[in-house]
This record gives C-alpha cells, sequence and structure tokens, in this order.
C-alpha cells in the first residue's frame, strides 16, 4: 500500500487535516464574532445599586429623588456593560439642593470611563456627580443636558458624547482592534446599538457572517470520527 513519507496511510492524513480545517474554522468563528461597542449606556437607581435602563433617557421620566447614570465603556452587550463606578446616593449629591414648586432633583452620575475604553488612546474626563433642578415632566434628557452640555446626538437621535466626550465618533463597533459605524437607535427605542432584540449570532447572520459555529463543529465531529473509524478498520485487517 502507498503510504505517505510520514508513516501514516494517506487517506487517514487527509481525514485529520479536514478535521483541523473544520476546528480552525470553529475557533476563527468565534473569535470573529467576538465584537463590542463604545458606547455611553443609561442606568437608574434601584434600591441603591444601578440597574441597565429598560428605556432610553429621552423616554424615562425620573421623579424627585431618583438617580441616573451615564457610564462610557467599551462593552460586548448590555449584560456585560459596565455600570458607573459611583454609586447611585442621591443624598450626596443632591443633599444641599431644596426642592421648590413645580420642578423635581434628579442626581445625575457622569462617568467617561477609563483609559482601556477611549478612543484612540484619548483620556476621558473625570467622573462627576450633578444635580439637575427642572421641571417636573423633564425626562432623564433633559436632566442631563441641564448639567452637561454640551450634548452630541447623531441624525437618528442616537446620544454620542455628553459634555462633549468624545468629541467625535457614534456607537462604533469595535472588532479585532478596529472600529466601524454601528447602526444607530434612538434614545427612545434603546441606549446603545444593537439592543433591538437581535442575538450576535442572528446579527452574524445578517452580516454574512459564514456558517455557525454549531454546524461546524458538527462538521469537525464528524470527520474526527470517521477518521477514527477508518483507522480502526486498518488495524483489524491482516
Amino acid at each position: 500500500m502507498t503510504r505517505h513519507r510520514l508513516g501514516a496511510p494517506l487517506p487517514l492524513l487527509v481525514c485529520l487535516l479536514l478535521a483541523s480545517a473544520c476546528l480552525a474554522l470553529v475557533f476563527g468563528a468565534g473569535t470573529a464574532r467576538a465584537a463590542g461597542y463604545r458606547y455611553w449606556s443609561f442606568w437608574e437607581s434601584d434600591g441603591g445599586k444601578w440597574t441597565y435602563a429598560t428605556q432610553g433617557p429621552a423616554m424615562s421620566r425620573p421623579a424627585d429623588g431618583d438617580v441616573n447614570g451615564f457610564r462610557f465603556s467599551l462593552s460586548e452587550d448590555n449584560g456585560a456593560a459596565a455600570q458607573p463606578r459611583r454609586a447611585p446616593g442621591f443624598d450626596a449629591i443632591c443633599g444641599d439642593t431644596p426642592a421648590r414648586d413645580g420642578g423635581k432633583r434628579i442626581a445625575v452620575v457622569i462617568d467617561p470611563g477609563t483609559p482601556a475604553d477611549a478612543v484612540d488612546g484619548r483620556t476621558p474626563p473625570a467622573l462627576r456627580a450633578e444635580c439637575a433642578l427642572v421641571g417636573e415632566d423633564a425626562t432623564a434628557a433633559e436632566a442631563l443636558a441641564a448639567v452637561a452640555k454640551p450634548l452630541r446626538y447623531n441624525s437618528d437621535a442616537l446620544l454620542c458624547a455628553i459634555a462633549g466626550y468624545p468629541d467625535s465618533g457614534c456607537g462604533e463597533q469595535v472588532s479585532g482592534g478596529k472600529a466601524s459605524s454601528a447602526p444607530a437607535r434612538k434614545p427612545s427605542e434603546a441606549a446603545r446599538p444593537g439592543e433591538d432584540g437581535s442575538t450576535a449570532e442572528s446579527a452574524g447572520a445578517q452580516d454574512g457572517g459564514g456558517p455557525s459555529v454549531g454546524l461546524l463543529a458538527g462538521g469537525a465531529a464528524v470527520v474526527l470520527l470517521g477518521a477514527a473509524g477508518f483507522w480502526r478498520a486498518r488495524r483489524r485487517r491482516p
């Protein structure tokens, strides 16, 4: 029988090479899907802790004594989004601001994040907390505007910058060290791009991201089992 110069049967080598290629595709696909967004996330206080807001700041209408938080960070999804690094304490922020008729006090925590979250090595501004005194019907976006101008929005009303930071870009998708423009979401719809119920898997399919990891893993398993069966059959022959 003709043998490969490395001493193994040629068909077996072909099977093993195919299995290796499938496994490489599996791990490569997983790496390609590892993407995140650099954006301002919106948070609300719940029992003295931060919770990710279920609606955008343009739709949220906080009451007197509420605390809102905004954090700029690079995160893969809202479940892993970084929280503001200051606890949501209303008295510590608005304790010296008296209530007034026809108005409400909203404590606003603005956390521009860390150097690791910044764009192109920029230095983030310092974290700060302000007490916004606004009208009774004011939204969280209006409370933010009262204490952190200038704000910057894109053409789809997505919040891009607070107090001028960052000075460019808006919700970029970051993958493999490169940033690209992400689909915009209005503040009334979500606090960040991608929060429309779609998963990373379905997003990859829409992008033409190639076959799913599960399909490739299944193919690799079939090839490996076939190679093992072939080798056992060869060993049983006289």
